[in-house]
């Protein structure tokens, strides 16, 4: 139900290791934990959560100097992999090329321009498009040259300079040049709120070489900066500033039907527009003998088949007219696989771990609305939603409740503020609510039972302090007018998830509603704040940086399309975000983190709901992956692979 995440908050911005991100519509299921492949590992560490991780600073290593061109870069800590490795420890540098992918989606699709904002964009396509770099999925922060064979920057952190290779070329044969990144960056800010707010710092770019690009920015100290511009897709200047087919100038501005021009390992094939895309490899793909190509992006043709809805697409899974279902539904998990296929081994149930954090998953308030801008208000709705029932009777205690905006890491707040995380809190004490420093944040408990008398007793309390009063059987405010709140949801399935909460609510007085609408709709009614709640998630990665801008400023929650759909305008939050973006050291990122989510989780800006700590995936055993899998992301598809010798699928377009 979110746009692509960008950035180390969920993976990079053309995510060729996780086609979950280039999905248009929504990205994750009803009962999702978080959008695919940003799931934590719950066996790891006390209570289910990963140990902390620990990394020496770069800039402390007597041999490290920025300035000196390297074959990758870091925020916190060494790279894994020298200048000279082979390929990716995670990889089959073995695996066969061949075969078809057949890949289920919701929703619809009528453009192939995937970084405007207008039109429903067709998945996958950032498998077309190469970035300056790409990311190592067994390492936290680190990424490593494509386009680019070199990047360097002072120890400042005032700009970065990349050096791209020679041999790179778009599908059409012309080069990659520098004049190509100037002029995506440019496009990119120009055409897209998102693009613009993500760059704001990077004030300019120039040619510095004749294969050599400078990114400038207006602060210093930002370790996240180079690494961000890293990831920016390169787009090719003279394709877009030419004529399409029929002789028109292109117009990047409009969406368009036209297969775009790319550089990656696929190119555009067959469209059925609404239907169904299919992306075949390029044969010459020019990085294709890069040690970060090695054993990746082995299928000929990967298609992305459209459903309605999501029980539609599991049919379609069962029936073996799909290949890969990432299964967000505990429901389904547990009881909608009793097949034969299942049962004989041809498809096949997983559960793939990961170490990334669980970014926070919740029905998230519009605060915007009046009615939801005391924070008691939103309290009170937290002490109304009986997670331990819904576990037990609807997901069959499958998930575990998050408790944090960085669940199952290191970065969450947990206990009483402490050590440096107390200090940085120290200084705005007095901006702050007092509870911040005496009590912990926990969410409410229930027994599972289903009675949530007391809890209910504790939320009419916290509507009464705000100004609430029961009359009648409603809950209404001092003009008599009777709160009211309306759900809004695009897709059916979550409905029984509302359907109880909905009847609590209705026990203290407040009128319920659920509105669902199609994709479009739901995009353009969350892109203008046109809401009461929504569900949201808000993905993280273990090293927040300048996303979280997108997620809780002030700028952020003025701008239409945002990812601050709650409204958020506070300067404590906004001087927070800057401690977590300049923060020097890993320990004081950590910090700085815990500080931010502590405050907002004292604003109760969300209704908390859930997480797994696995990614579940159902796939037919054609598919094969490595034994030994990435500790960050599952690598789907780009380090699957088909083994052509098993029973195929019969092909349909």
């Amino acid at each position: 139900m979110t746009r692509p995440a960008i950035g180390w908050a969920a993976g990079a911005i053309i995510a060729v290791a996780a086609i979950f991100y280039l999905t248009s519509g929504p990205s994750s299921g009803p009962e999702s934990a978080a959008d695919a492949g940003t799931t934590a590992q719950q066996s790891a560490g006390a209570a289910g959560r990963p140990t902390e991780i620990v990394a020496a600073d770069p800039a402390l290593s007597a041999d490290f100097d920025p300035e000196k061109p390297r074959h990758g870069s870091s925020l916190f800590g060494e790279l894994k992999y020298g200048p000279d490795f082979p390929h990716f420890d995670y990889v089959n540098p073995n695996a066969p090329k061949g075969g078809l992918l057949r890949y289920g989606v919701i929703g619809s699709f009528d453009s192939l321009n995937l970084f405007i904002v207008k039109g429903q964009k067709a998945a996958g396509l950032g498998l077309i498009y190469d970035s300056l770099m790409t990311r190592s999925l067994d390492e936290p922060t680190s990424e490593y040259g494509l386009l680019a064979e070199s990047v360097r920057h002072p120890a400042d952190y005032s700009s970065v300079t990349y050096v791209l290779r020679e041999g790179a070329r778009f599908h059409d044969g012309e080069k990659v040049k520098p004049e190509d990144v100037i002029w995506t960056l440019e496009t990119l800010k120009k055409n897209d709120p998102f693009y613009g707010a993500y760059y704001a710092n990077v004030t300019s770019a120039e040619k510095t070489g004749e294969r050599e690009v400078t990114f400038r920015f207006d602060m210093k100290g930002n370790r996240e900066l180079p690494q961000i511009v890293g990831q920016m897709p390169v787009l090719p200047k003279h394709y877009w500033e030419g004529k399409d087919a029929r002789g028109r100038d292109r117009n990047f501005a409009e969406t368009t039907l036209e297969p775009p021009l790319g550089s990656g390992p696929y190119r555009v094939g067959a469209v059925a527009t609404g239907r169904s895309i299919t992306f075949e490899r390029v044969d010459d793909y020019w990085a294709k003998d890069l040690p970060v190509s090695i054993g990746q992006n082995n299928f000929d043709r990967i298609r992305f088949e459209y459903y309605r809805d999501g029980t539609v697409a599991l049919e379609a899974l069962k029936g073996n007219r799909l290949d890969f279902r990432v299964e967000n539904s505990a429901r389904n998990w547990a009881t909608g696989y009793e097949t034969a296929a299942v049962r004989r081994g041809e498809l096949k149930k997983e559960e793939i771990p990961s170490l990334n954090p669980q970014g926070m998953q919740g029905f998230a308030f519009n605060i915007r609305r009046d009615k939801f801008k005391d924070p008691r208000v939103r309290e009170a709705f937290n002490w109304a939603f009986d997670f331990e029932w819904m576990n037990k009777t609807l997901f069959y205690e499958q998930y575990t409740r998050s408790y944090s905006y960085f669940s199952n890491s290191d970065l969450a707040a947990t206990g009483l503020p402490e050590g440096r995380e107390l200090e940085i809190l120290e200084e705005f004490r007095s901006q702050l609510p007092a509870e911040i420093f005496t009590q912990e944040f926990r969410n409410p408990v229930t027994d599972g039972s289903g009675s949530n008398r007391a809890n209910l007793r504790r939320a009419a309390q916290l509507l009464e302090e705000a100004g609430w009063t029961v009359k009648d059987g409603k809950l209404v405010n001092g003009k008599g007018e009777q709160f009211n709140v309306e759900f809004l949801l695009d897709e059916p399935t979550f409905e029984r998830i509302i359907a109880p909460y909905r009847q609590a609510l209705e026990r203290l007085g407040i009128a319920s509603s659920i509105r669902i609408v199609d994709t479009a709709q739901y995009q353009n009614r969350e892109d203008n704040r046109d809401f009461d709640i929504i569900v949201q998630t808000f993905g993280q990665s273990v090293s927040p940086g300048n996303e979280q801008r997108d997620y809780w400023s002030c700028a952020a929650a003025e701008r239409p399309g945002s990812r601050n759909v709650i409204g958020i305008c506070d300067p404590v939050i906004d001087a927070l975000i800057n401690r977590v973006i300049f923060a020097d050291s890993r320990a004081d990122l950590v910090a700085a983190t815990r500080a931010l989510d502590r405050v907002l989780l004292a604003g109760h800006y969300v209704v908390p709901q859930w997480y797994a700590g696995v990614t579940r995936v159902a796939y037919w055993t054609r598919l094969k992956h490595p034994a030994v899998m990435p500790a960050y992301n599952i690598g789907f598809p780009t380090i699957w692979w088909m083994d052509e010798s098993a029973p195929q699928a019969e092909e349909s377009e």
